[in-house]
């Protein structure tokens, strides 16, 4: 295998192993290596399961010689995020409490990426359930770009372990923006698809009706193939839609002229530092370049309050509820995360419900809002670079903490699907990104536009000097 291969893009990687320039045992035994060189610094993987892997890269290499080739995941060695469950390896959502959680079955994502021929490397880290700090006994995956910074939360191992050419691409989850920080943070591609397109079934909770499941790779194309695997209805979930599951391959290069994305310049440029403007400023360039039609729009907020208040209002009991078998009865083994919990089980129902009656409306007034746009164009986060102690005081109150997620929590309350993207450097040397926000069910357009937007752009392509 060649030196640069650990940095190709999956569908790169696939064609190479289609073709058999290189055998999924090579592709498996050089990521086991760098992850055994590399990770120890990093922390991205929460477990790692080599026997496991090289078996399944063997069967692949028999299958794909023998003509029975199943799709671009086939051979291909990805990762998941560690509340995932996965038969016979630990499944730990961030927690020492579950430290010898060992599920008997899958998970329905992993199942799909088992049936798809991908090769299971490990299992990612993560925050401590999946909410916003690690767990203080766990060691925090760090930026790859820069250790001292911030990796995102809380797919952190996802992204690090991405972006760090340690896997060809992960599942995360976003229930607040836990796929598109790490992104962001990282410098790869995040695809959160509308929630009930990818089954829950078997993946650990944080709040049920905000919990998105989707991919995290260094390209569009390859969160489109990843996706293609992992959507569809599931009977072991009765949330998943029952849509069709489209190629979200088959129209990449037809283009994105005379797409209509609408722009909300207060709403983007409010309380963001000057590199995150100007990196959604040099975004829609490209895209008018590209023949998209740019549209002033005017985000909805029902009721004056933003949407991002609603959003902790409904987390905090939901996230309540999924603890109820170990909290309050082993409160003193959690962390940070039984902050949520208490506010959780002291929330009142009628602010629940306010906080719902909220999501219904701004959910609905962005429907409307997509009558006329096609995409819409935002931030994915108020700051660009700052580093793990920086973190740490940003985080530190509810009011600092809802100010960062403002991009990304309306879209958790709405159920749309997005796309975070690449979007240049700080001077510091750190990625900033730009996401695309969607109509429900309209992953392909987002793929679309994605691939489209790196046709032309490099950033996807440059990775962190490790």
């Amino acid at each position: 295998m060649t030196t640069y291969m650990h940095y190709a893009t999956l569908l790169e990687a696939a064609s190479s192993l289609r073709s058999r320039k290189v055998s999924a045992v090579e592709l498996t035994r050089a990521l086991l290596d760098r992850i055994a060189k590399i990770d120890p610094s990093l922390h991205s993987y929460a477990k790692v399961t080599p026997e496991l892997a090289l078996k399944h890269a063997e069967v692949s290499d028999a299958e794909i010689a023998a003509g029975d080739y199943r799709g671009p995941l086939h051979g291909i060695p990805i990762a998941v995020k560690d509340i995932c469950n996965t038969a016979g390896v630990v499944t730990a959502a961030g927690m020492t409490i579950h430290a010898d959680n060992v599920p008997d079955q899958d998970s329905t994502v992993v199942r799909r990426l088992r049936e798809a021929g991908a090769v299971l490397l490990g299992k990612l880290q993560n925050t401590e359930g999946a909410f916003v700090s690690h767990h203080p006994k766990i060691a925090a995956p760090r930026n790859p770009w820069n250790a001292d910074y911030y990796a995102g939360a809380s797919s952190s191992g996802s992204g690090v372990a991405t972006a760090a050419g340690l896997c060809f691409g992960a599942l995360g989850s976003d229930t607040g923006g836990s796929i598109r920080f790490p992104s962001a943070a990282n410098g790869i591609t995040g695809l959160k698809p509308t929630w009930g397109r990818v089954s829950r079934h078997g993946v650990f909770p944080l709040a049920e009706s905000l919990d998105h499941i989707g991919p995290m790779a260094r390209s569009a194309a390859d969160a489109g193939a990843i996706l293609g695997v992992i959507a569809g209805r599931d009977s072991n979930d009765p949330t998943t839609l029952i849509a069709p599951v489209p190629d979200y391959l088959a129209e990449l290069d037809t283009g994105i002229r005379a797409v209509r994305i609408g722009i909300d310049a207060a709403y983007n440029e409010t309380g963001c530092d000057a590199q995150t403007v100007a990196a959604v400023r040099e975004a829609r360039k490209v895209f008018e370049t590209l023949g998209a039609t740019i549209k002033e729009v005017t985000l909805p907020n029902p009721s004056g309050v933003m949407v991002t208040t609603a959003w902790g209002t409904i987390c905090a009991p939901e996230t309540a509820l999924a603890h109820k078998a170990t909290y309050p009865a082993r409160a003193s083994e959690y962390g940070g995360l039984q902050n949520l919990i208490e506010s959780g089980r002291a929330a009142s129902g009628m602010d629940v419900m306010e906080a719902h009656h909220k999501r219904l409306a701004f959910t609905g007034n962005l429907a409307v809002l997509f009558a006329d746009i096609d995409l819409l164009l935002i931030p994915t986060q108020t700051h660009a670079d700052f580093t793990v102690a920086q973190e740490q005081e940003l985080f530190a109150t509810a009011e600092g903490l809802s100010e960062f997620v403002r991009f990304a929590t309306p879209f958790d309350m709405s159920g749309s699907p997005t796309i975070t993207l690449p979007g240049g450097f700080t001077p510091k040397g750190l990625p900033l990104s730009f996401q695309l926000v969607g109509r429900h069910l309209e992953e392909g357009l987002l793929v679309r536009a994605g691939h489209a937007y790196q046709k032309v752009t490099d950033w996807h392509h440059r990775h962190p000097s490790l």
